[in-house]
């Protein structure tokens, strides 16, 4: 008899100061004063999360960019045997389409097909690359919703995270390719977020850029996927939320105007902490002889003093090669002194 992989978790109360800040409304006519109700106001609603064991069938697709070539399906595959687990080759794992891992159909088809199939443990994506926003209005939410299984993956596969928690209500996982080096590190956070166990913990090499703790659910990913999903059906709910983001080869002033957009679209007033993970290969500055650059830091620590809310940076989050597997959409608690994200519910 195959064992449920769905683990549901009690509800817990939820923790809030209560302050001001000012911040555009949901249309962007207006600006409006949002007022932090106390903690007995609202509680998060739970999400169901999946868990899967030794033996389990895991899908490899490509739901974004282009493979480079068998190298990577292959390696792949031997990752998921390192982990116990059963591979599933999608059968358009390898085509191609210009920068896409084959057409939106075929990509779509490999998806689907992984959700549908009830022999079907979890979705592993292969890489990132663009190419997951151009499908996920077609995707098979009600199959994940009658049977939910952890769907694995970063960057580009925000996308597919941010639909997944607005469409199913579903906890999937912010973490590793399935082509990734599998690091001791990487290796033991994804086996305990697959467990159902806390894979964060302690931000070793993290900074605190504003004390406090927080408690919310868990939002976030790739900050240019979250500002693409923006004003769209899919965007990922951040009242409450714990928002976690990272990125590569975005220039600080980018970083800025994307962070920046979602300040004024209202976002960033709704959320209760940031875990600000790794910004990688970010290009050098242009400031001028003699003139100070704007830095990382400077931008990073703008948003949570305006906001008046905890926040760490440097968190093993992004595209670096020892990072956390993030259940995004479970209760997690921010402690931005001690630099740790603990994952509750």
């Amino acid at each position: 008899m195959r064992r449920s992989n769905a683990m549901y978790a009690r509800s817990s109360r939820v923790d809030r100061t209560l302050h001001v800040v000012y911040a555009a409304s949901r249309d962007a006519s207006t600006t409006i004063r949002a007022d932090r109700p106390p903690a007995c106001a609202r509680r998060p609603r739970l999400m169901r999360r999946p868990t899967i064991g030794v033996g389990a069938r895991v899908a490899l697709v490509a739901p974004g960019g282009r493979l480079n070539g068998e190298e990577d399906i292959s390696r792949a595959e031997q990752n998921v045997r390192a982990l116990g687990w059963q591979p599933v080759r999608g059968l358009h794992a390898l085509a191609r389409d210009g920068y896409l891992a084959g057409s939106d159909g075929d990509r779509l088809a490999d998806l689907n097909a992984a959700l549908t199939d009830d022999d079907i443990d979890a979705v592993w994506s292969v890489r990132g690359g663009y190419g997951a926003l151009r499908i996920i209005d077609n995707v098979d939410y009600a199959a994940l919703r009658r049977r939910p299984k952890p769907i694995i993956g970063f960057s580009d596969v925000t996308a597919l995270h941010a639909a997944i928690a607005t469409r199913c209500e579903v906890v999937s996982f912010h973490g590793p390719t399935a082509r990734a080096e599998l690091t001791s590190f990487l290796r033991s956070s994804l086996q305990r977020a697959m467990q159902g166990e806390d894979p964060c913990g302690d931000a070793a090499g993290a900074s605190t850029i504003r004390s406090g703790r927080a408690r919310g659910r868990l939002v976030g990913g790739n900050l240019a996927l979250l500002c693409a999903l923006a004003g769209t059906p899919y965007e990922p709910d951040y009242r409450d939320a714990i928002l976690v983001l990272e990125d590569v080869n975005e220039a600080v002033y980018r970083i800025d105007r994307m962070l920046t957009q979602l300040r004024l679209a209202g976002r960033l007033s709704e959320c209760r902490g940031i875990v600000f993970g790794q910004f990688t290969d970010i290009p050098n500055g242009s400031a001028d002889a003699g003139e100070r650059s704007r830095t990382l830091d400077d931008v990073v620590g703008e948003v949570v003093d305006v906001h008046q809310i905890p926040g760490i940076a440097g968190a093993p989050v992004g595209h670096v090669a020892d990072q956390w597997t993030i259940p995004l959409g479970a209760i997690a608690e921010l402690d931005a002194d001690a630099r740790t994200l603990r994952i509750l519910q």
